[in-house]
């Protein structure tokens, strides 16, 4: 169970590169159900890719941890003027299936709901049929927008044509 949710700093890209990797790509990933590894090959992202998110304008990334400070799971979100955008939902992949990814979309969630923006936005690969599920389980749902895949190598080698279909979730105001 995560009990600390923090904003990630620039020292914290080490270990939270090695956290998204290892739940995103290689062999570690496949003791989860979130891996890329038959879609993509390389690495998921870097420290320096990681220390360039944060530098973003109105972009931070959340830290989960248990009681003993383990890093257990992360989200970015970037501020966009009409919702808040969530990428990079990550739980160590054997802590998966454990209720840690709702903890953090949670987290993120309130976030937003803190700085009064009125819906949540993801993309999420098109074929990646069981993760569409479980965000439609939470509440998003497709726009019917679409976006070009990445094509800097530095997240990922698709291994077929790939494309991000984005959802999104409206948010009620806190009561």
């Amino acid at each position: 169970m995560m009990h600390t949710f923090t904003p990630a700093t620039a020292a914290d890209a080490p270990a939270l590169a090695e956290l998204v990797n290892s739940a995103y790509r290689g062999a570690e990933s496949e003791k989860g159900w979130t891996t890329e590894a038959h879609l993509l090959g390389g690495q998921r992202t870097d420290a320096a890719a990681l220390r360039e998110m944060l530098a973003a304008d109105n972009a931070v990334i959340l830290l989960g941890r248990d009681e003993n400070g383990v890093l257990l799971g992360s989200v970015y979100l970037q501020q966009q003027p009409d919702a808040l955008y969530l990428g990079m939902l990550t739980v160590r992949p054997t802590r998966q299936g454990q209720g840690l990814g709702k903890q953090l979309l949670a987290a993120a969630e309130d976030y937003a709901r803190r700085r009064q923006l009125p819906r949540m936005r993801i993309t999420v690969i098109s074929v990646r049929h069981e993760l569409l599920a479980w965000y439609e389980r939470h509440g998003y749902h497709r726009t019917g927008a679409t976006e070009d895949f990445p094509t800097d190598p530095r997240f990922g080698l698709p291994r077929q044509p790939l494309v991000l279909l984005v959802l999104e979730k409206p948010l009620a105001a806190e009561v």
